[in-house]
């Protein structure tokens, strides 16, 4: 494990100040905070003042281990260099320094540990053969300095290649260096043979902060082993949008980015639609309930992200929807005559169970497909497509109720979509719809009371009376006189549409008055 020598420099002399340095899973030292070293030197401080009421100390004490026994520190290093200059391990091994004894003053001068410039010492490899000096000015008065060699500094990197080109002196001064513990890792690792494996067990945002100092210093070998991490490592969420952004900057390097981005970007010809078709062909086809529910509402709600991230600029294409409706349409057709067979009520359960089944499936089909085309302001001509099913509301009253009732579940959704405005069918639409589907609607009323634990009346009757409110107000008249008949039979088993009633009467018998009185006290007033 690599040891550094850490120094502050304090006005009139010298004291040894013992930092300490974070460690990474792979043995790394890092360059700590300027917080950590900030509580550090507060810390140097508090003893200093203990220190003064007691013997004076001749030697520094060690505020990493302060419960093991004192040890001879050249035995110490000198194992730790054996033990580290091996070939396979090739990795930050610095010299070791044995503090500067110094005298502390009886009494310490109270300092402003944020005006005092903080200073700290990094060695790499064997510290007696460093030949180069390379000082980092970071943020919040931090210096790092370390003790390099140019041979090691200039065959990596072609940053320190250029730089010591035309260099007289054995030292280089970097100041604004916005990133200074990342910067002494990526150096650190110039002095490993295998990156790639000292980068295991990093994150992955740790290895993009590596990655940029890599670029910034054209350090090829880290770029690579940053890549094939980031090429096997898992990312998603936040994490998957810094990557990408940072592996495309590399695009033109010809560093092999392929195999990362074809995570998110395919190279596959197919278009996205005819994968989409696929999928929704597979959830219709679905018989199993809890699969089938579960995917139809994770497709419901990635198709409305599509829509809200890109602001309805990504066109799915509605063709392969109406494709699906009109497949479903057809089949709930077919169904609905065999369903309306004489004698298929006193038919075996097992003979009759399919074909109700089926009746549920394809109607909740059509009720999923028509929230598809809601979310992306496509739903008119589903409007016309139901409303011109007249063979199927025939047949509706043929079925018995509790096989038919989520067949009315999609008029509801159509009338409540009208009502808020989600949809904006023609005129002849809207009339055609409650003409067809009002009154197979109020048939089956009292089941989705009692049967459809998603059934909202108070939304769905607001929906039928806004829906009525849209048309002509003699059509207004003709229907609701109709619902009134049937309201005053079924009371509760009705939809109660009292709101648009007192609507239609104030435009038919008060509006008129207010309106022709008014112009007369205008005339009058004129």
């Amino acid at each position: 494990m690599a040891e550094f020598t850490l120094r502050r420099l304090e006005q009139g002399h010298t004291r040894i100040r013992n930092v300490p340095i974070a460690v990474t899973p792979e043995g790394f030292w890092c360059c700590p905070s300027p917080a950590a070293i900030q509580k550090t030197l507060k810390n140097q401080n508090l003893q200093d003042r203990h220190r003064a009421t007691s013997p004076l100390h001749s030697k520094a004490s060690s505020l990493q281990r302060p419960s093991l026994p004192p040890v001879d520190k050249r035995s110490v290093s000198t194992s730790l260099r054996s033990r580290l200059i091996s070939d396979e391990q090739r990795c930050p091994n610095s010299s070791t320094a044995t503090p500067v004894s110094s005298k502390a003053p009886e009494r310490p001068q109270k300092l402003n540990v944020e005006s005092q410039q903080r200073k700290i010492s990094v060695g790499f490899g064997q510290l007696e053969t460093s030949d180069l000096k390379v000082t980092l000015h970071g943020k919040g008065g931090t210096s790092v300095r370390m003790s390099v060699h140019k041979n090691i500094l200039a065959e990596n990197s072609s940053f320190f290649a250029d730089k010591l080109s035309g260099l007289s002196v054995p030292q280089i001064e970097m100041a604004d260096c916005e990133d200074v513990e990342i910067f002494v890792e990526t150096v650190g690792l110039m002095y490993c043979k295998d990156i790639k494996h000292r980068l295991i067990k990093q994150s992955v945002s740790r290895v993009l902060r590596i990655l940029k100092v890599a670029e910034t210093l054209g350090f090829q070998a880290c770029i690579k082993s940053c890549l094939d991490y980031l090429e096997a490592a898992p990312w998603i969420g936040e994490e998957e949008d810094d990557v990408v952004s940072s592996v495309r900057r590399l695009q033109d390097d010809n560093y092999g980015i392929s195999p990362i981005l074809n995570r998110v970007a395919s190279d596959l010809s197919n278009q996205p639609n005819d994968t989409l078709s696929h999928i929704m062909e597979l959830v219709l086809e679905s018989t199993e309930d809890r699969g089938r529910r579960e995917m139809k509402s994770l497709v419901l709600k990635l198709l409305k992200e599509i829509n809200l991230k890109t602001n309805g600029t990504v066109e799915i294409c509605t063709e392969s929807l109406y494709s699906s409706c009109q497949r479903c349409l057809e089949s709930l057709l077919n169904l609905f005559r065999q369903a309306s067979e004489p004698g298929f009520s006193d038919r075996s359960l097992e003979s009759k169970d399919p074909v109700v089944r089926q009746i549920t499936l394809e109607a909740d089909n059509l009720i999923w497909l028509l929230e598809i085309l809601v979310d992306r302001n496509a739903a008119d001509e589903f409007t016309l497509m139901w409303a011109s099913q007249n063979e199927l509301a025939e047949l509706h009253t043929k079925v018995p109720t509790m096989s038919r009732h989520l067949v009315s579940c999609i008029t509801c959704r159509l009338f409540v979509g009208i009502g808020n405005g989600e949809m904006l069918p023609s005129k002849e639409t809207r009339k055609l719809l409650l003409h067809v589907w009002l009154q197979p609607l109020i048939n089956d009323y009292s089941w989705l009371q009692h049967g459809s634990r998603s059934f909202d009346r108070k939304v769905v009757e607001e929906g039928i009376g806004r829906t009525i409110l849209t048309l002509s107000l003699e059509d207004q008249q003709s229907i609701l006189l109709s619902w009134l008949g049937c309201f005053l039979k079924a009371s509760d088993n009705c939809p109660n549409l009292q709101r648009a009633f007192e609507v239609w009467w104030r435009r038919t018998f008060i509006r008129p008055y207010v309106e022709q009185h008014g112009s007369d006290l205008q005339s009058g007033k004129a």
